[in-house]
């Protein structure tokens, strides 16, 4: 196992440690998410957590979760969501994120911004200054708008390429059937509030992977003399 591995497993673990039972929890998407999530199978076989509900964030944990016997529910059969945990592909000092990816941002947010307390996991290599500067924005947009969004988008700054598939001809289609376009901003994103708005309200555009003001607590995995730990940052104010 490398050491990214190493970290992602152990913080995966220590994640399972904020569940109780009778939770309604928001299962998140990605690698560190993925580990969560089979963490969470083993506590609920050996009769550590019982009556456990889950809600998936893509057809990639609801997949997962399925394989491994976790009982799930509906997004919208439920009017509360006691713990969301999920990973980022950036996390500055404020608890902002960046998140998508994995195209799953849109569940995502709706998840997060149900639940009592989002619980973000990430190995310290997503810990950012500076939101944007490597990692691109993802925004969904609807198929046929995704050149008109573009062409907006560059007005404020940014540089923008259609996420293509790897395995298929073509771009990445979301769960939601739509597109995404990787947006990189000239100096990064300064504000983060403003911008996510700006962008959700361009013709065109569903969601954005900004994640504001949703962050209650952080878990962070790293190597330390060649020992894997976990840590929880304070936020910045």
């Amino acid at each position: 196992m490398d050491s990214q591995t190493q970290m992602k497993q152990i913080v995966a673990d220590a994640a399972i440690k904020e569940v109780k039972s009778d939770m309604i929890l928001g299962l998140g998407s990605g690698s560190t998410a993925a580990l969560m999530i089979k963490s969470l199978a083993g506590e609920i076989r050996s009769g550590k957590l019982q009556n456990i509900k889950g809600v998936a964030t893509s057809f990639q944990s609801e997949v997962l979760a399925l394989e491994l016997n976790i009982p799930l529910i509906d997004l919208s059969s439920t009017s509360q969501i006691d713990l969301a945990i999920d990973g980022a592909d950036e996390i500055d000092p404020g608890f902002q994120l960046i998140k998508g990816g994995g195209a799953c941002h849109v569940r995502e947010k709706l998840v997060a911004s149900k639940a009592d307390q989002l619980l973000i996991v990430v190995d310290e290599t997503k810990l950012v200054k500076n939101l944007n500067k490597s990692f691109p924005l993802p925004v969904e947009v609807l198929p046929n708008a995704w050149k008109q969004v573009q062409d907006v988008i560059s007005e404020m700054n940014g540089k923008s390429i259609l996420r293509m598939a790897t395995k298929k001809a073509g771009p990445v289609v979301t769960d939601q059937g739509n597109l995404i376009l990787d947006v990189l901003f000239n100096d990064g994103i300064e504000n983060p509030k403003d911008l996510e708005m700006s962008i959700n309200n361009i013709p065109g555009v569903l969601e954005n992977g900004l994640f504001v003001d949703l962050t209650d607590k952080v878990l962070v995995g790293r190597i330390d003399n060649d020992i894997p730990i976990v840590y929880s940052p304070s936020k910045a104010s």
